[in-house]
């Protein structure tokens, strides 16, 4: 009888040891992974399958769409605290693109690239104006772009006050020689009306009043504009056609405001007319508007062009090749597309990492705007590689992960 109850007992304290290596190992085994656990779970981040851009790092609700959200792929490692990650797809979903600025091809750092269009040369221009009352009653020259040579008929014009000039001249023609000076004084005020001596002679020897005369070219060019017609009556010096002399033009350029100090009177341009791309002209700027354009931030630059083969046509487009003035420090420009602005600050973001989506808001401080690219002054470097287009989406993964942005400046981290 006592054997068995210590068969028994011994048999008891068997089972409880072997319950407690069995169970209480588990127990311990549970709790050790447990813990492992949590600690995954702390560092698990959570993104959205439809907005892959939000990362949380709590399951939850897509702050954007109300999805669930689903467990990303954590942090790289090696990231500063306000570096952050993209993932591929958010990038391709976004349309984000970068762009390594201060890249510029070989000689750009040196010459300023100028778009213009050639123009007529002004100073060559000349107006050919009625020189008495009278109405026109025939155009000889009446189209744009006809060519017309010095001593050339352009109008035949009735004029009344000629007829009665006529009549003074037939008078006093008969009385020269009691009444010289009155005689002189009829032919004088017949060649103010620009009457020649010839057709003045013609008059006096025939003794009969003409009523309709022609008004002759003065100079040769071609007519850029017809300013009367058949039939007007026109007064003494108004004008009848606009005559253009093509041998000189001039190719006019707009230079933007912060490149004013690089242009001065007497500098060498190339330019290169689009009609033909494989020409290149050389000429000297020989005018600088003293006014900026208002509306363009531009100054007008002007070179005059020998045009003797009438290559060049008024109107068309050029392209003009100026070595800068003086090679200052190169300076950085960004397009307007990457800069995002609080009011007091512009920033940008910052591609840290060429192989990997990392990004990191940095401040700059833009200098003068030039059409829609931005100078900057401090921030940036050659070769940094940065946002510029999404820049509005980087930002918003920036604040969701609670990195530094636009809306959120850098806060103390102990």
């Amino acid at each position: 009888m006592n054997k068995n109850i210590v068969y028994i007992s011994i048999a008891a304290l068997v089972g409880l040891l072997a319950g407690y290596l069995i169970f209480g190992g588990n127990d311990a085994a549970s709790q050790d992974g447990h813990d492992h656990s949590e600690e995954t779970v702390t560092n698990q981040m959570w993104t959205c399958s439809m907005h892959p851009q939000i990362m949380q790092p709590e399951a939850g609700d897509c702050p954007i769409c109300g999805m669930d959200l689903i467990p990303a792929e954590v942090t790289a490692d090696g990231l500063t605290a306000d570096q952050f990650k993209m993932t591929a797809n958010a990038m391709a979903l976004a349309n984000i693109q970068t762009t390594i600025i201060g890249d510029q091809t070989d000689d750009s750092d040196h010459r300023i690239t100028l778009s213009g269009k050639i123009m007529e040369n002004e100073e060559a221009n000349a107006i050919q104006a009625s020189y008495f009352d009278g109405r026109i009653e025939r155009l000889s020259v009446n189209f744009v772009g006809q060519e017309v040579r010095k001593g050339q008929k352009l109008a035949t014009i009735y004029a009344p006050d000629l007829v009665a000039a006529q009549q003074e001249l037939i008078t006093a023609a008969s009385l020269k020689e009691s009444q010289p000076a009155l005689y002189k004084a009829v032919r004088n005020k017949l060649k103010l009306w620009k009457l020649s001596d010839k057709q003045i002679n013609a008059i006096e020897l025939s003794g009969k009043v003409q009523e309709k005369f022609s008004i002759y070219a003065t100079v040769s060019g071609t007519v850029s504009e017809v300013m009367s017609a058949e039939g007007d009556y026109i007064k003494q010096g108004q004008p009848i056609l606009k005559v253009s002399n093509l041998n000189t033009v001039w190719a006019v350029f707009d230079g933007y405001e912060n490149q004013i100090s690089q242009f001065k009177k007497g500098q060498q341009i190339s330019i290169t007319p689009h009609a033909y791309p494989d020409k290149n002209f050389n000429a000297t700027i020989s005018f600088i508007d003293p006014v900026v354009n208002t509306k363009t931030r531009t100054i007008l630059i002007r070179a005059t062009l020998g045009n003797r083969d009438h290559i060049f046509k008024p109107g068309m487009f050029v392209t003009g090749m100026v070595n800068r003035v003086s090679v200052v420090e190169e300076q950085l420009m960004i397009p307007a597309s990457a800069v995002l602005w609080t009011g007091e600050r512009s920033v940008i973001y910052l591609k840290t990492n060429p192989e990997e989506p990392v990004f990191e808001m940095r401040e700059v401080q833009l200098g003068n705007i030039a059409g829609k690219t931005y100078t900057i002054l401090e921030g940036l470097k050659n070769g940094d590689e940065i946002v510029t287009n999404g820049a509005f989406t980087v930002d918003a993964a920036a604040q969701l992960q609670g990195k530094k942005s636009m809306m959120n400046r850098e806060k103390d981290r102990q």
